[in-house]
Order: C-alpha cells, then sequence, then structure tokens
C-alpha cells in the first residue's frame, strides 16, 4: 500500500495538481478498463476546487443488480495546499492522500483479478492552494467551498455506510500518532464504537485500538457557529447511513496548514484500513452499528436528525 500513497504524495505535491491529473493517475492503474473516475470542478467565493469520485465495481455489487454493499469511502481536508501562504503539501491532505491511494489500490486489485464482493465508492477534493482558518489550538486549513457543497459532491445516496479518513491533529484529545476510530453516528446519533470495525484497526495496525470522544457539536453541520473538532464527521449530516471516522492523528498538536508533517506509513495504514473494511463490508461480515438496536434507540426516544440540520436561528429559539 505504501507504493499507492508514496504515488499520490508525489502527485500532489505540485502547485500544478488538479482533479484531471488524479484522473489520470487512476486510469493508468486501472488498466485497458479504466477508472471512471468523475472530475467536477466548484468554484467559491475563496477559489475553486476539483472533486474527484470514483466507482470501483464489486462482482455482485450494487450497480450491476448485485446483492452485495455498497461502502463510501470520503477523504476530508480542506486542501492538499495552502499555496501561497505555505509552500508545499499540507498535513490537511492526509485524507485525500488515503482515499485516492485506497481508490488505486482497489482499482489495481480488480485489474489483476482481485475483485470484491461490494461496489466501493471513493470522493475527495484537490485543491492546491485553499484558504487557512484561525482555530483553536492551532490553525486549520480552510476550503474554497463550503460544507454542504462537499457533502453534495463527496456523499451520495448509493453509500451504505460511509467511512470518512480525515487529519485530526489540530487538537490536545487525540494524544497518540497513528489512527484512531471514531463511535458510529447515524442520524444524529452518536452510537457505540463498532466492535468489528475496532478489532479489524487493531489487526490492520498491529496496536490496540484507540478510539475518541465524539461531541454533539461535531455532528452537526458546519456553520451553526459552534465549535467542530474538525471536518471528519461532517458526512454524517448529509446521509441517513451510518458515518465512522478515522482519524490520521499526532501525539502533539499539528497545524493543518503545517507542510512537513505528514507520515506515508500511518496514511499507508489507514487506506489498508478502508481496503479490508470495503472486503468485509461488501461481503456482510462487518457491520458499521447494530441496526436493531438503533431502531429501539429511535422508537424509545425519537429521531434526532434534527441535529443534521443548521436548527433554530437565534431569532427563532
Amino acid at each position: 500500500m505504501l507504493k499507492y500513497v508514496l504515488d499520490i504524495v508525489d502527485l500532489l505535491d505540485d502547485p500544478g495538481a488538479d482533479g484531471k491529473r488524479v484522473a489520470a493517475h487512476l486510469d493508468s492503474v486501472a488498466g485497458a478498463d479504466g477508472s471512471g473516475a468523475q472530475v467536477t470542478t466548484v468554484t467559491g467565493e475563496k477559489g475553486s476546487t476539483d472533486f474527484v469520485l470514483v466507482r470501483v465495481p464489486g462482482r455482485t455489487g450494487r450497480g450491476s443488480g448485485g446483492s452485495s454493499r455498497t461502502l463510501g469511502v470520503v477523504g476530508r481536508l480542506g486542501g492538499v495546499g495552502a499555496r501561497p501562504e505555505m509552500t508545499g503539501l499540507v498535513s490537511d491532505a492526509d485524507g485525500a492522500i488515503a482515499a485516492l491511494a485506497t481508490a488505486a489500490k482497489l482499482l489495481d486489485m480488480r485489474r489483476r483479478g482481485d475483485v470484491l464482493d461490494g461496489d466501493v465508492i471513493v470522493a475527495t477534493h484537490i485543491c492546491p492552494n485553499a484558504p487557512t482558518a484561525p482555530h483553536d489550538p492551532v490553525p486549520f486549513m480552510d476550503s474554497p467551498v463550503d460544507i454542504a457543497t462537499m457533502n453534495r459532491h463527496e456523499v451520495t445516496d448509493e453509500m451504505e455506510a460511509v467511512l470518512s479518513i480525515d487529519t485530526t491533529k489540530g487538537n490536545r484529545i487525540i494524544n497518540h500518532k497513528g489512527l484512531a476510530l471514531s463511535p458510529t453516528v447515524k442520524e444524529g446519533w452518536v452510537l457505540k464504537v463498532a466492535e468489528q470495525l475496532g478489532e479489524l484497526l487493531a489487526v490492520v495496525t498491529g496496536e490496540p485500538l484507540v478510539t475518541y470522544p465524539v461531541t454533539t457539536q461535531d455532528i452537526t453541520p458546519y456553520g451553526n457557529g459552534v465549535h467542530h473538532i474538525n471536518s471528519i464527521l461532517q458526512p454524517a449530516t448529509a446521509t441517513a447511513a451510518p458515518v465512522v471516522g478515522l482519524a490520521i492523528t499526532s501525539a502533539a498538536a499539528v497545524p493543518g496548514c503545517q507542510t512537513g508533517a505528514s507520515h506515508e506509513t500511518d496514511i499507508a495504514a489507514a487506506a489498508r484500513f478502508a481496503v479490508e473494511t470495503a472486503k468485509a463490508y461488501g461481503g456482510r461480515r462487518l457491520e458499521f452499528h447494530d441496526a436493531p438496536e438503533f431502531d429501539r434507540l429511535v422508537s424509545r426516544y425519537g429521531s434526532l436528525a434534527h441535529l443534521q440540520t443548521l436548527g433554530r436561528t437565534s431569532q427563532e429559539s
């Protein structure tokens, strides 16, 4: 997996990085069938970015009329670079690198004849000159487009579960270098950590499971004026599917706009975990949440889907 990560790093650590170059690279990995990568350029108030979405068909996936489930892998970030303020690839790029390395590995596996049961949809975006934003305890990467736009282009109705990968180093909460798994979030509910995902992460990394606290604030949409640890769980505001955040972490607080702070072996571990999750989820050997228990919670306590919205304004409350 490290090879795929290094190839993507080399591709993105460039002021001219864009979605077309990424799609061309994925096409070269996929072979004669091509990657089918879709590139959409979106311009916002603070610049533009290229959304990249790749569907890797499964042997018995939904796209071919089969019954195997579809996993979404979302690489979350503000941008892969913060030019001209910072020169080079920034720490915030890790989520995009991990997602694209996952896509490259799955496409290469398919070319060789190792086809997963279910379809996998990988989505992220490429912006080499994203803005930065103040944040406590260290500065954040901002994005040229808002979170609702990101969700529209990166979270699709076909995704039956979502693994969201994001650099999560700009805090003093997760004091661990490597990977950390969030509890499952679904329709405004913070559920228990998925045991099968936790066991799989321990197997992939060879280390004990590390998880981290998720607050109600973290699972509400950006733009409501409250503190969020980062955007890792923002996909949960745009889907009814269960969402789990895979955080790429550090033992010290690292700004998202810092260069020289990406650790390729940690990114490769994240991509390996995504691939193994796709194998198990599509093959119905792994669940993101306990569906009967979730139904009992909703039946007993009611819907929390209002937490997926911006809620009431101060004038309405």
